[in-house]
């Protein structure tokens, strides 16, 4: 599956920018010809059909048919290009600690496949196993091809320097395995800022500047966008807000420290405690219904939860003073009243210039959002990874796109 030779450098911007033009001109305006494509884009024609050359080898356009029936005289009739809405381009991948979810997006930037895949407490090869068997599900439910993909993104439920070479971060052997599979460049990441990313494109009124994002699922994650850039840090774990120390001699957390916030207000820990409290919650299930009946026990290990949350919030939010808080993650989705419980710990711990209640909001995306997220950064179109390092692929549009055009219909 090796794709097509790509250029480098400035010529590959250049190069990256007409085909943008290109694929949003036959996004809008359906089959065209080239000569209908040169004018609406203001492309030479021996540049247009080299580029378009490119993309059908890439199986990112196809030939529908001719203009045959509308061309006046007796000249050869011409070819009249469109999206291939069978091809997959560009492919997001979140590798949780008990799923995987995948979005498929295409030559325009529209996601035309999505799915997910639980796999338990399972080690990496099963979860690979369980990804590729999911992709093969969707691309016979959809029918999406992935010949022409240029770019895959994978988020995982750990920190790893954006674009590190094999080797240089534990992902390297995930990156390998994609790489050799597919034959296209791999961008990884902590699928928990990724997630951030996705959320803050997905902001009311454009993309966020300031924004603290927390996810709350079998782990806890979290994300930072400030000043407008998506934060990685020195070492690739900023936002790392599950390993915070929220209680003293707590809980031993699975990175071999005690009291960190995922021991405290994860799925596993709150399920853990409503148990240890005398209260049959197994599953999130279980949870949830508890949560909708009010259960007393119940609503108060999520208030002790949500109040530990809360605490390391308020030191995050003094020390950025975000715009926006976003809390997400399988948590929230089931407990909303988790919300209200860490808006009511913010009004104590913050000073009365900041509104908790307008700070604190629930996440505008649904589990996709890692998924969603891994191909923004392969787009590289966004503002808030100007700072990150580029991956050797032809995914970068000129204008930053709202997630909302991107769901699955």
């Amino acid at each position: 599956m090796r794709g097509v030779p790509r250029p480098h450098g400035v010529h590959a911007l250049v190069r990256r920018t007409h085909e943008g033009r290109i694929l949003e001109a036959l996004r809008e305006r359906g089959p065209l010809s080239r000569g209908q494509i040169a004018r609406k884009v203001g492309l030479s024609r021996t540049t247009l059909s080299e580029i378009t050359s490119s993309l059908l080898a890439r199986g990112a356009i196809v030939v529908v048919d001719t203009d045959a029936a509308e061309r006046r005289g007796s000249g050869r009739p011409a070819e009249r290009l469109a999206l291939d809405p069978r091809s997959g381009q560009f492919l997001g991948i979140d590798f949780g600690h008990r799923r995987v979810h995948i979005s498929v997006a295409d030559a325009a930037h529209e996601i035309v496949a999505s799915g997910a895949h639980r796999y338990g407490d399972a080690d990496w090869t099963e979860r690979l196993k369980g990804a590729f068997g999911l992709l093969d599900r969707l691309g016979r439910e959809t029918g999406v091809h992935f010949a022409a993909l240029q770019g895959v993104g994978i988020g995982i439920p750990f920190s790893t320097p954006y674009g590190a070479s094999p080797g240089e971060d534990p992902a390297s052997d995930l990156r390998a395995t994609f790489e050799d599979h597919f034959g296209t460049p791999v961008v990884i990441d902590n699928n928990t800022r990724l997630a951030a990313l996705a959320e803050a494109i997905e902001m009311p009124g454009g993309a966020a500047r300031d924004l603290v994002y927390v996810r709350l699922s079998d782990g806890v994650g979290g994300g930072l966008v400030v000043g407008g850039r998506l934060v990685s840090g020195a070492n690739g774990v900023a936002g790392e807000l599950g390993h915070v120390r929220a209680v003293p001699d707590g809980r031993r957390c699975r990175c071999g420290r005690r009291g960190c916030l995922e021991t405290v207000a994860s799925v596993p820990a709150i399920v853990a405690e409503c148990r240890a409290r005398g209260v049959a919650v197994t599953s999130l299930a279980d949870l949830e219904s508890a949560t909708w009946l009010w259960h007393p026990v119940v609503d108060d290990v999520l208030r002790d939860a949500a109040g530990a949350l809360g605490r390391v919030l308020a030191a995050v939010t003094l020390a950025l003073n975000p715009a926006r808080i976003v809390v997400g993650g399988e948590l929230v989705r089931v407990a909303p009243v988790f919300l209200r419980h860490v808006v009511a710990t913010l009004r104590r711990e913050l000073f009365t210039t900041h509104d908790a209640t307008s700070l604190v909001r629930g996440p505008s995306l649904g589990d996709d959002d890692g998924s969603l997220g891994a191909i923004a950064a392969l787009y590289h179109q966004s503002l808030l990874i100007v700072g990150y390092q580029e991956p050797s692929t032809t995914a970068a549009v000129s204008r930053t796109r709202s997630f909302a055009r991107m769901r699955p219909t």
